[in-house]
């Protein structure tokens, strides 16, 4: 049976490249901020660009805060993709501070230094987590300012400028990466193929 993919459309992030990235894989996508259309998708994308707390007030606005949560409570998978990824944390340091999603135990703070980690950097998979293994090593394309720091037992992965910097973030059926799997090609394709596939078949 083929799989849909709900992208979720809350007026702040890449929604295009994300649904083609999944629609290349064989998913159908279905992106909307309806929450009768998401109700009928297999899992969920939240995708992202921009500042945090512009992102917040957008899923906030369109009472797709709380939906996801609920549905986060009731097992739903969903993954979380850049500034995505960062909403699923507890609370965000940028622009002051602004209370996220509380998904993944965690806060957002900026790199040291007003740093940028832009372009392609390989990641490094932490405690063997099966979604994430096959990719351990490969190169991914990040373009960020802030980071999630977050737990040991919520880090899947991470990738080191100076030092290491948390990439990815799992808690149960939600997941986070803070780079671009859909601009990261091969890899970045066949990482999101065993997202799906892992995260369902769970």
């Amino acid at each position: 049976m083929r799989r849909t993919v709900g992208v979720v459309d809350y007026g702040v992030g890449n929604h295009a490249s994300v649904a083609r990235a999944f629609e290349a894989l064989g998913y159908r996508c279905r992106v909307t901020r309806r929450f009768e259309t998401l109700a009928t998708c297999d899992l969920f994308v939240l995708p992202g660009v921009g500042a945090f707390p512009a992102a917040m007030a957008a899923l906030l606005q369109h009472g797709l805060a709380d939906y996801l949560r609920e549905q986060a409570a009731h097992g739903r998978a969903l993954i979380g993709l850049c500034l995505g990824m960062q909403l699923l944390a507890d609370e965000s340091l940028e622009h002051g501070v602004t209370a996220g999603l509380g998904l993944i135990t965690g806060r957002v703070a900026p790199l040291p230094g007003g740093r940028w980690h832009i372009g392609w950097n390989a990641i490094e998979v932490q405690g063997g987590d099966a979604l994430l293994a096959p990719s351990d090593g490969v190169s991914v394309y990040f373009n960020h300012s802030y980071e999630f720091v977050a737990p040991p037992e919520c880090c899947i992965c991470v990738s080191h400028l100076d030092r290491p910097i948390v990439a990815g973030v799992r808690r149960g059926k939600v997941v986070g990466l803070q780079f671009h799997p859909e601009k990261s090609q091969a890899a970045g394709r066949a990482m999101l193929k065993n997202l799906v596939e892992g995260l369902l078949d769970a």
